[in-house]
């Protein structure tokens, strides 16, 4: 049966997404069905999409504007609404980091979120999530996009030590969480620094943040506490921040020396022991 429900293209841009995605797919004279089979997927997930009841995928968007013809349209579309999956108080935040030509964090718990891997995002989402849990792992995945653009921001993190041995999604998913962090400060403009458990006290001890800075725009320091984040341009906190950081920096390894940590605790920590069932890991 077709699934048809009415949308209101104003009420969101995913509500936007599926009532535009079945006018074009109506006007090519095509049925969900018939579509899904030009794009790989069932009808019922055309279905769902056109009806707002699942979150397109970036590769979903651009089989359908190949086979539509439409120039790119979802694939531009897709963009919004993967940022809407975002948590409300975040967007503005995401909005921010994508305009920024300096991105300095420092995290205490967890991979700074530009450099997760998808399972490793997977096992953060999902410890306590409400709604499509698929849907915000691709929000968080689409926020990653700035990496790849022809300049994009540099990127500089330090990660406490305590990142590395925080078990997220077991062994597997922190192996290769590891291994990407190495591929990735391979890159020009990303670099990761390790604060060492012998730093001792530091200047992080207050908890995570992130320090934007812009060509135009006034620079950003951004917090989170347990509820939500916290954005603010004032010129003193943002010092102040930039201060913490220094000093965090001074007290991290060099990026080397770093990297060299990354790599023994992937393959100390994580390596090809056997899981409880006799598995190996990797």
């Amino acid at each position: 049966m077709v699934n048809i429900r009415d949308l209101d293209p104003g009420a969101s841009p995913l509500d936007y997404y599926g009532s535009e995605l079945r006018r074009l797919r109506e006007e090519a004279g095509l049925n969900q069905g018939e579509l899904g089979g030009c794009v790989f997927c069932t009808g019922s997930l055309v279905g769902q999409i056109e009806t707002a009841r699942k979150v397109p995928t970036r590769d979903f968007s651009e089989r359908v504007d190949a086979a539509l013809g439409t120039g790119g349209v979802f694939s531009r579309l897709v963009g919004l609404v993967l940022r809407s999956q975002l948590p409300t108080w975040f967007q503005a935040y995401a909005e921010m980091e994508a305009k920024a030509a300096y991105i300095s964090s420092f995290q205490a718990q967890l991979v700074d979120g530009l450099l997760q891997t998808q399972e490793y995002a997977r096992a953060v989402l999902g410890v306590r999530t409400e709604g499509d849990l698929d849907a915000k792992v691709a929000a968080r995945m689409e926020r990653q996009r700035i990496l790849e653009r022809e300049q994009p921001p540099l990127i500089w993190v330090v990660l406490s030590e305590a990142v590395l041995h925080q078990e997220i999604g077991g062994r597997e998913v922190m192996r290769h969480q590891l291994a990407h962090l190495l591929e990735v400060q391979g890159r020009e403009w990303v670099k990761a620094q390790i604060l060492p458990f012998t730093a001792g006290e530091h200047a992080g001890l207050m908890g995570s943040f992130n320090l934007l800075r812009f060509e135009d725009d006034p620079d950003i320091v951004y917090t989170e506490d347990f509820v939500q984040g916290h954005m603010t341009a004032n010129s003193q906190a943002f010092r102040e921040g930039s201060l913490r950081y220094d000093h965090l920096q001074a007290a991290a390894l060099s990026v080397e020396d770093s990297a060299a940590l990354i790599a023994r605790v992937m393959e100390e920590r994580y390596g090809n022991e056997p899981e409880p069932d006799g598995r190996a890991v990797a």
